[in-house]
Formats: C-alpha cells, sequence, structure tokens
C-alpha cells in the first residue's frame, strides 16, 4: 500500500521536475530511496536531527572555498571595507547569519512550519524562477515578523 507520505513526495517530485530543481529532486529522491528500502524510520530521524547541521557545515566550506583556492586574499579584505557596497553586504551578511539562527530555533521549536516553508519555496522557484536556498533562512524571516507581529 503506498502511503500518504509517498505520494507527497512524488508530488514533490514532479513539482521539482516542472520547476527544474535539482536539489528538491535529489533531496526527494533520497528520501524517497530510504523509505523504499524500508531505512525510513531511523534514517529520517537521523537526518532530521543532524541535517540541517551538515547543510549548514557544506555551504560554510563552498563560502570558504575561494579562500582555500587562493581566489580571495587579504587584499580581497581589506579592499572590502572600502565602498559602501560592501558595507551594505557585510551588514546583510551579519543579518542573514542572525536570520538563520532564529530559523534554527523556529525550526526546532515548531516543525510543521517546515511544510509550509518548503511550500513557499517550492512555489518561488516553479512560479516565479526564484533560487531554492532553503527553509533556514525562511524560517529565520518568519521567526522575525512573527517576534514584531507578537510585538503588535
Amino acid at each position: 500500500m503506498i502511503s500518504e507520505s509517498f505520494l507527497f513526495l512524488l508530488l514533490l517530485l514532479v513539482i521539482g521536475f516542472i520547476a527544474k530543481n535539482s536539489s528538491l529532486m535529489i533531496a526527494i529522491a533520497a528520501l524517497l530511496f530510504l523509505k523504499v528500502v524500508g531505512m525510513d524510520a531511523k534514517g529520517f530521524t537521523f537526518l532530521q536531527s543532524k541535517g540541517i547541521n551538515w547543510g549548514v557545515t557544506i555551504i560554510t566550506i563552498a563560502v570558504l572555498a575561494p579562500i582555500a583556492s587562493g581566489e580571495i586574499g587579504f587584499k580581497d579584505l581589506s579592499g572590502a571595507f572600502k565602498t559602501p557596497v560592501a558595507w551594505i553586504a557585510l551588514i546583510s551578511g551579519m543579518l542573514v547569519a542572525m536570520l538563520a539562527k532564529g530559523g534554527v530555533k523556529l525550526l526546532a521549536d515548531d516543525p510543521q512550519v517546515t511544510t509550509a516553508l518548503v511550500l513557499g519555496t517550492i512555489l518561488s522557484v516553479s512560479i516565479f524562477k526564484g533560487v531554492a536556498v532553503g527553509p533556514l533562512i525562511g524560517a529565520g524571516i518568519a521567526y522575525a515578523a512573527m517576534k514584531v507581529f507578537r510585538f503588535f
């Protein structure tokens, strides 16, 4: 018998295919594989507990790769503080990191938010040709918006 979650993943796979989002398709294929081979119970729990940290680590490696390859050096670092655009980028990077921190907290406290975030990401990618950066930043923005909403 095919479960509701299996059908849901297949629907998301089709949407990922239509949107030409390879990251989404690979992620869904991996989850479907775990489900089909019967490793879903332990595998999904493990991925939920470790996946975000792995993802952040991989993204950090990708961001630091130009430093490791020598494409970016100390000269570039000192030059980065000489223009207003660089300062805006610096502040934006700091804000995004702070938003992501709130996103991690929100996803840990309220995991069902993930469904809405994933759906929003899929819709943006498929309709507006957006870029799927993952639910972490979306959760951070949602966390900040919820804080503002609760304040008022």
